[in-house]
């Protein structure tokens, strides 16, 4: 029997293929693979839908409230709670929230930034929304993020972790299948449908300033003069055509043509290109990116959804909701450890738009005679 134990190793848990990332990287920072500014104006600042879309998302999951548990138990005074309203002097928390879900369906990535008061506790004072064109991801040696550059004006300020190993920066990013770092943005899944309705829009507009009629070609026919205009008839032709028919103020006027003239149209019309139903598909496969009913914009032909009741419920319950907690759930792990035991919930209850289905678990409770009242409080989300 041998007189010592041999003591084994001491573990170290990390991810196996962290490894490889950190060979790809070498601890050079990761820039954004795709062109934010283009997704920006093309998507968010030129296209209606999109717009639309974003907006929605953004203030619906901000006016969820944000409510914060310790040991069970709702605390409505505690310094996250405190925090979570009033972020900092610029914004409200829900103000905050807008733009931080705002820059998360533009770029796939949203970022916090919390500031402590040096002359204060460990506990963070104040958040700050960060906008995702001016991150940089600066990897580890194992290839998670150590630090995020930010970039304005000129500058760039390394956001780096605390002594104690936090990093003030929470990135929320959405599902990327081929990037180890950054999310992947609804908009640029509806890339192809946003370029085809800009340019629908696009088209109709040249179509207005030019008469409002489909380019052609006057062909002019005469065999004595050999099928050829002389150089003082092109050139009054031109002047005529640019003075009397260009422009929104001469849509709709005839062509006079001369003898030897003929208009002969050279593009297709709106109804050969199914112009309106084109549009309307194409805005439709903008909202199926984001997850949002095409009745809640107006796009017609779509009967999914019985009513605007059932569309709306469907918005909030799929993409809405499921938004907003996962943002609380973040959040929690984030703030974890600058505020033991707390935990940030979404407080459902107080969304008007889920009335409908709160009054229907209640109703259900209410008429569940072999339940208790105590399983019944707590199936409904009620403490006790």
């Amino acid at each position: 029997m041998p007189l010592f134990k041999p003591r084994r190793p001491p573990e170290t848990k990390d991810s196996r293929a962290a490894r490889l990332i950190a060979l790809t990287t070498a601890g050079r920072p990761r820039w954004t693979p795709r062109d934010y500014a283009a997704l920006a104006s093309e998507g968010f600042a030129k296209n209606p839908i999109a717009y639309r879309c974003v907006r929605m998302i953004a203030e619906a999951a901000a006016a969820v409230p944000l409510a914060v548990f310790v040991g069970g138990k709702r605390a409505d005074d505690h310094p996250l709670k405190r925090l979570l309203h009033a972020p900092n002097p610029e914004q409200g928390g829900a103000d905050l929230m807008e733009a931080f879900f705002g820059h998360l369906q533009v770029a796939g990535n949203g970022y916090l930034e919390a500031a402590q008061d040096k002359g204060g506790g460990d506990a963070p004072t104040e958040l700050y929304a960060l906008r995702p064109d001016r991150m940089t991801v600066v990897p580890g040696p194992r290839g998670w993020p150590l630090a995020y550059d930010y970039q304005a004006a000129g500058r760039t300020a390394r956001i780096g972790r605390d002594a104690s190993g936090w990093l003030p920066v929470l990135h929320l990013r959405l599902f990327n299948p081929t990037d180890d770092h950054y999310g992947f943005s609804p908009l640029e899944a509806a890339a192809f449908a946003i370029d085809v309705h800009n340019a629908s829009g696009a088209w109709n507009k040249a179509l207005l300033d030019n008469a409002a009629r489909p380019s052609g070609a006057l062909v002019y026919t005469n065999r004595e003069a050999g099928d050829r205009l002389s150089a003082e008839q092109f050139e009054r032709l031109k002047a005529e055509l640019s003075d009397a028919h260009a422009g929104t103020a001469n849509a709709g006027r005839p062509l006079l043509l001369e003898g030897g003239l003929d208009w002969r149209p050279m593009s297709l019309t709106p109804a050969d290109m199914d112009f309106v139903e084109g549009k309307h598909a194409a805005a439709r496969e903008i909202a199926l990116a984001f997850g949002v009913p095409p009745q809640l914009l107006g796009v017609p032909g779509d009967n999914t959804y019985a009513n605007y009741r059932e569309a709306n419920g469907a918005f909030w319950r799929h993409t809405v909701v499921p938004l907003a907690e996962r943002a609380a759930r973040a959040l929690t792990a984030w703030l974890a450890p600058k505020f033991p035991g707390a935990r940030v919930a979404c407080d459902l209850d107080a969304v008007p738009a889920l009335s409908a289905e709160r009054d229907a678990l209640w109703a259900r409770l209410e008429g569940a005679s072999f339940l208790t009242d105590a399983e019944r409080r707590r199936l409904a989300g009620l403490e006790g």
